[in-house]
């Protein structure tokens, strides 16, 4: 059983694309044309063009292709401020918001053509995003799923509380967990695919397999195939063996 998977994108549609021409490359190579592609979340923040990003996914999906989308906790504050100004997510410090430029906001509503950041009223920003932001893009955001099981793996953004079950676990967790996941080194089950925490490069550490590789801090993009319990970074050179640390 074969899934591929793409950590977290942030704005970046270059680096998409780029991931998913290497998905091709392996399609072809292994005469595969159906196993699915899963987008582990933070589609939008940091990089230049969320808007482009959520266009790209949301036309494969229109035309049939075998693609996963979930949620990830910028995707949730981004859909979050369209409906409230003042959205705080409940995973957020207190003394922050989605436009803090450590969050990159405002590099998503700039892609709208929405500006001023910081010399306007957050109502007005709002205001102006709704009107610009495409109903289907709202529509899409809102309507993100938080988990996918498939194989001997399951793909979640950030993780999940260890020895809760999956049906179980709560949107928050599985979308802003961090410590007692990344801390926890007993078998989850299934082998637990995620982002949301960059590192160096795809890490599997034997019960877990992390996929952020810092696309949002202008590092790599990566993809990866999951077949059975063989995990593989695809590269321009094809695939590359992962082991568990």
């Amino acid at each position: 059983m074969r899934t591929y998977a793409i950590g977290d994108i942030h704005g970046h549609l270059d680096k998409l694309q780029a991931a998913h021409r290497l998905i091709a490359q392996d399609r072809a190579e292994q005469s595969d044309s159906g196993a699915p592609v899963v987008h582990v979340g933070d589609l939008v923040d940091r990089g230049p063009d969320s808007r482009g990003v959520l266009s790209f996914l949301l036309a494969g999906l229109e035309r049939g292709e075998p693609w996963v989308v979930l949620k990830g906790n910028h995707d949730r504050m981004f859909s979050g401020f369209l409906e409230d100004p003042d959205y705080h997510d409940p995973g957020l410090r207190a003394e922050l918001n989605w436009i803090h430029p450590r969050l990159g906001g405002s590099e998503t509503l700039a892609s709208y053509g929405v500006d001023g950041v910081g010399e306007r009223y957050m109502t007005d920003l709002a205001a102006e995003a709704r009107r610009k932001v495409p109903v289907a893009h709202r529509d899409f955001l809102a309507g993100l799923e938080t988990s996918f099981a498939r194989g001997e793996a399951v793909f979640v953004h950030a993780g999940i509380r260890p020895g809760v079950p999956l049906a179980q676990q709560t949107e928050t967790d599985l979308i802003w967990i961090r410590a007692p996941f990344l801390d926890d080194s007993r078998d989850h089950g299934a082998l637990v695919v995620h982002g949301h925490t960059p590192v160096d490069q795809v890490t599997h550490y034997g019960n877990r397999l992390n996929i952020d590789t810092g696309a949002g801090y202008g590092k790599a993009l990566s993809a990866i195939v999951i077949e059975g319990q063989k995990v593989f970074l695809l590269s321009p050179r094809g695939r590359v063996p992962l082991r568990h640390e």
